[in-house]
């Protein structure tokens, strides 16, 4: 990973707020601080001008608020952003415009910088398809390799061979392709104990331990699984069927899966229903 620090904006329009940013991202070697904004409109001159690697946005500010400065500087020109809100229901639109994560004040310093690492691992993972977008054009260029690039290649991978035919014909994912730095690694579905979204990314948790981080939504992945393994407990959490070893009855009747993994893992109220199809429980 490069070891070059993350250029950062702050932009929120709470001085003590502000100041407490800047003292979290001093303390880290690898984030330095361009420019801090206390208005939407400021925001987007500091991003428009610095071009920084991460953004971090307040929801609520005077004039423009957080949206409006996506908005305004353009979705696919804004630096990867970690928004910042008192409100909870802003959480859900904050994903909607694809921030990379959010934080909800007041917030632990660890949880700041949970947040910033997510956000630099996102980083490394875009830098490294577009060097190895620019090595694959090198080497058409010169005629060392045919075909349109590693990306087709990669859901070629996917496509042919790959998959596993149900009963309704639709084909699921047998194994998953996932970019790392040298390589593409394939990661046989079966293998994988649960998954855990993070941010606009999912993770993959397989038996041994091992995480891979692949560019896919829960809701694109929970479609190429196949149901009668996997099931989605959890807005952020989807299971292997095939690795739980015990079903707890938790609060509010609440369900807790424990995986011979062992991981415990919260089924949501919202899923409890199909989850107690799936297994038939009756508590």
């Amino acid at each position: 990973m490069s070891t070059e620090p993350l250029r950062v904006v702050i932009a929120d329009d709470e001085r003590p707020a502000r100041q407490r940013l800047v003292d979290l991202i001093e303390h880290r070697d690898h984030a330095k601080i361009v420019a801090t904004a206390s208005t939407g409109r400021e925001a987007v001159s500091a991003i428009e001008e610095h071009d920084p690697d991460v953004v971090l946005l307040d929801i609520q500010m005077p004039g423009l608020n957080g949206f409006d400065v996506v908005q305004s500087v353009g979705p696919e020109r804004m630096p990867v952003t970690i928004f910042i809100t008192a409100y909870d229901q802003h959480a859900l639109q904050a994903f909607d415009v694809a921030a990379i994560d959010y934080l909800l004040k007041p917030f632990e310093d660890d949880r700041f910088y949970e947040a910033l690492d997510r956000a630099r691992r996102h980083i490394h993972l875009e830098a490294v398809d577009a060097a190895r977008d620019r090595l694959l054009d090198l080497l058409k260029a010169t005629g060392k390799v045919e075909g349109a690039g590693l990306d087709d290649a990669e859901r070629a991978t996917s496509q042919e061979g790959e998959g596993v035919p149900s009963s309704n014909g639709e084909e699921y994912l047998e194994r998953i392709p996932v970019r790392k730095a040298k390589e593409i690694r394939i990661v046989p579905s079966s293998t994988v104990a649960y998954v855990k979204s993070d941010g606009p990314y999912a993770e993959l948790h397989t038996a041994d331990g091992s995480k891979h981080l692949i560019r896919e939504s829960m809701k694109a992945l929970e479609k190429q699984l196949d149901p009668s393994r996997f099931c989605r407990i959890h807005r952020s959490t989807i299971i292997n069927l095939d690795f739980v070893e015990s079903v707890e009855p938790n609060y509010n009747d609440r369900y807790v899966v424990r995986l011979v993994t062992g991981e415990r893992l919260d089924v949501s109220r919202r899923r409890r229903d199909t989850f107690e199809d799936r297994f038939g429980l009756s508590f």
